[in-house]
C-alpha cells in the first residue's frame, strides 16, 4: 500500500510540474518532504543523499561554469562564424555551437553568441536563431558535462553503487545524434522565416512613456500631437485612470497623466524625447538613457514572477527599464506592473555603479552595452581556459576521478581570484541541488517502500516476453514527452528510478537504459518554452509558435530514431 502511495505521490508530481512549470523546486522539495514525514526515508538516507558525491560533482561543475562564463572566448569566435554565404555562416554557426556546448553551459553559450548572430550584416538572424538553440541542444550529449541532464543521471546511477559514466561515454552516440540533427537543421533551416534585420526589430520593445500634466500635449488629438506616424514606433495603447484604450484611434484626446505604449525598434526610443512633457518610465529614476544595455532575465533569477517595482529593481542594479521584449509579443499594460519572466529581454538605461554590482550574473545574462566590472582578462583568463581544459584532460588520459579533478580547479580559480567567495555564495544551484537530492530520495523511498519491487517484478512478469526493445522505447519516448512538457531535468529525475528497476526486472545491463532516459531528457525541440535556450531566441526574434513546431518536429524525429537505434548497438542490453 505503501509503495502505491508513492506512486500517487509521484503521479501528482507530473500533473503539478505540467500545471505549475516555474515551480519545480518547491514541488520536487514538497515530495522530499512528503517522504521524509511518512516514513518512506529516514534523516540519514535524505544526509546521505544531499552529499552523494556525484550530486557534489555537479554542483562544483556548475559553479566552475562561472568563471567560464566571465572569459570571452565565445564572443570573439563568435563574430568571425558569419559570411556572405549563407551556408557557411549557418553551418560554421551551428557546428561551432555543438561543440562549444559539449562542455560549456548550453545556455551561456547561446547567450554569449546571441548578439553575434543577430547582429551580423550578412545573414538574417531569423535564418539562424532556431538552429543557435537545437545546436546547442544537441551538442550538449557530446560529453559526461555537456548538460546539466547527464551529471543529474551520472548522479542518480552511482548513487545505486555503479561507478557512473566516463567523460567520453556519451560521445559516440552523441555524434551520431549531433550529426543527423545537424544535418536536419541545415534542410529545415531553409523553411525558417527569411526576415531581414530591420524588420525583424519593427515590433520588437514593449517603451512607456507619461505624459506631464504641465505638456503642450494635453487636450491634443494623436494624430494633432505627431505620435501618429513615428518612424519606426507605432502608439499601442493609452492607459488612462486605470482603464487601457486599445486601439489607439487618430481623434483620441492626450490627457494629463496618460501613460502612453509604444512598440518598435528601440534605437528610435530617443524620437520621444523631442515631444516636451512626455517622459519614458527610465527617466523617473534619473538616468541617462542615450546608452542603453541590453540584457535576459536568467532562469534562477530573484527578478522571476515580480514586477519592477515590487523587486525594487533601480536599487538592486542601479539601473532602470526602458523597454522590455517577450515571446515575440508585445507585452501590455504599465511597465512597472509587468510579471517579469524567465528569457524577457530587457533595454536597460545603467547608473554609474551598474558595472560594479556584484548579483549582475545571478540575475542576467548580458548581451550588449556596459561589460560588468568582473569579466576576466589576461592571465586569470588564460588560467581559466587552460584549468578547466587540463581538468578533462587529466580526467579522461589518467582516469581519475572527476570529483578530484573538478575540486582542485575549483580551488585554483578560488585561490587566483578567477571566482570569488561571493560569487559562489549569490550563485549557488539550489534550485539543481534540491531537484537532484529529492530524486535520489524518491529513488530511496521507490526501494524501502516497496515500489521498485513492483515494477521490477512486472518487468519479469509481463514485459519479458515482448523484448527489451520495446521497453526501452517505451521508457526513451515517455521520457522525450515529459521534457517537452515540463523541464528536462525534472523529466530525467523522474524517469530514472524507472528505468532502472525495469532494467533489473528484465534482467539487463541497466546502463542503457539509462543512457536513454539522458538522452530523451535532452531533446526539447518542438516548445519554445521547454528549454531557456529556445525561449532566448523566440524572445529575440520575430518567430511564432509554429516556426518551432515545424523545424522542430524533424530534427525531433531524426534525434530519437538515431538515439533509440545507436544506444544500444554501443551498449548492448
Amino acid at each position: 500500500m505503501q509503495g502505491y502511495l508513492l506512486a500517487g505521490l509521484v503521479l501528482l508530481m507530473v500533473v503539478l510540474l505540467v500545471r505549475f512549470q516555474g515551480r519545480s523546486v518547491a514541488i520536487f522539495g514538497g515530495a522530499m518532504l512528503v517522504c521524509l514525514l511518512s516514513g518512506w526515508i529516514g534523516q540519514g538516507e535524505l544526509l546521505s543523499n544531499a552529499s552523494n558525491p556525484g550530486l557534489a560533482t555537479l554542483i562544483m561543475l556548475v559553479i566552475v561554469s562561472f568563471a567560464l562564463e566571465k572569459t570571452s572566448v565565445l564572443r570573439m569566435v563568435s563574430r568571425r562564424l558569419f559570411s556572405e554565404s549563407e551556408t557557411k555562416s549557418l553551418l560554421k554557426t551551428i557546428s561551432f555551437t555543438a561543440l562549444a556546448s559539449s562542455v560549456l553551459n548550453n545556455t551561456a553559450v547561446v547567450a554569449a553568441m546571441l548578439n553575434s548572430v543577430r547582429n551580423n550584416r550578412f545573414v538574417p538572424s531569423s535564418r539562424l536563431l532556431i538552429p543557435l538553440s537545437y545546436a546547442a541542444i544537441m551538442g550538449g550529449t557530446l560529453t559526461l558535462i555537456g548538460t546539466s541532464t547527464n551529471l543529474i543521471v551520472n548522479s542518480m546511477l552511482t548513487d545505486t553503487g555503479h561507478p557512473g559514466f566516463n567523460f567520453f561515454d556519451f560521445t559516440l552516440v552523441g555524434a551520431g545524434v549531433t550529426l543527423g540533427g545537424l544535418a536536419t537543421l541545415y534542410v529545415v533551416s531553409r523553411f525558417l522565416p527569411n526576415i531581414s534585420t530591420a524588420s525583424e526589430k519593427k515590433t520588437e520593445y514593449f517603451v512607456e512613456a507619461e505624459l506631464d500634466a504641465q505638456s503642450p500635449l494635453v487636450g491634443q488629438s494623436v494624430e494633432q500631437a505627431g505620435l501618429r506616424h513615428l518612424e519606426d514606433l507605432f502608439l499601442a495603447e493609452i492607459i488612462r485612470q486605470g482603464q487601457v484604450l486599445r486601439p489607439v484611434a487618430r481623434y483620441d484626446v492626450l490627457q494629463a497623466g496618460d501613460k502612453l505604449l509604444f512598440s518598435g525598434e528601440i534605437s528610435k526610443v530617443q524620437v520621444l524625447k523631442q515631444f516636451a512633457g512626455l517622459d519614458l518610465f527610465a527617466d523617473k529614476s534619473g538616468l541617462e538613457t542615450q546608452q542603453l544595455t541590453e540584457v535576459v532575465i536568467r532562469e534562477d533569477s530573484v527578478l522571476v514572477n515580480k514586477s519592477l517595482k515590487s523587486s525594487q529593481f533601480r536599487a538592486r542594479f542601479d539601473a532602470a527599464v526602458v523597454a522590455i521584449r517577450r515571446d515575440g509579443e508585445r507585452v501590455s499594460g504599465k511597465l512597472g506592473e509587468v510579471r517579469l519572466r524567465a528569457g524577457d529581454f530587457l533595454l536597460l538605461a545603467t547608473g554609474p555603479d551598474f558595472a560594479a554590482r556584484t548579483n549582475l550574473s545571478k540575475n542576467f545574462y548580458l548581451l550588449s552595452g556596459v561589460e560588468p566590472d568582473n569579466m576576466l582578462s589576461g592571465w586569470r583568463e588564460k588560467l581559466t581556459l587552460f584549468g578547466f581544459l587540463a581538468m578533462i584532460g587529466v580526467t579522461v588520459l589518467t582516469g581519475s576521478s572527476l570529483f578530484v579533478a573538478v575540486l582542485c580547479l575549483l580551488a585554483l580559480l578560488l585561490v587566483s581570484g578567477c571566482l570569488k567567495v561571493n560569487e559562489i555564495k549569490r550563485r549557488f544551484p539550489v534550485e539543481i541541488w534540491v531537484i537532484v537530492t529529492s530524486a535520489l530520495c524518491l529513488a530511496s523511498a521507490m526501494q524501502n517502500t516497496g515500489l521498485a519491487q513492483v515494477i521490477t517484478d512486472y518487468a519479469q512478469n509481463s514485459l519479458a516476453g515482448h523484448g527489451v526493445w520495446l521497453t526501452f522505447i517505451g521508457v526513451f519516448l515517455i521520457t522525450y514527452i515529459l521534457t517537452e512538457i515540463i523541464t528536462n531535468n525534472a523529466a530525467a529525475a523522474l524517469m530514472f528510478p524507472i528505468a532502472y528497476s525495469l532494467a533489473l526486472g528484465l534482467g539487463v545491463d541497466p546502463f542503457p537504459m539509462v543512457m536513454g532516459v539522458a538522452f530523451a531528457a535532452s531533446a526539447s525541440f518542438i516548445s519554445p518554452y521547454g528549454y531557456q535556450t529556445n525561449l532566448m531566441v523566440f524572445n529575440a526574434s520575430n518567430y511564432r509558435l509554429k516556426h518551432f513546431v515545424l523545424s522542430g518536429i524533424p530534427v525531433a524525429v531524426v534525434y530519437c530514431t538515431l538515439a533509440i537505434g545507436l544506444i544500444p548497438l554501443v551498449f548492448p542490453f
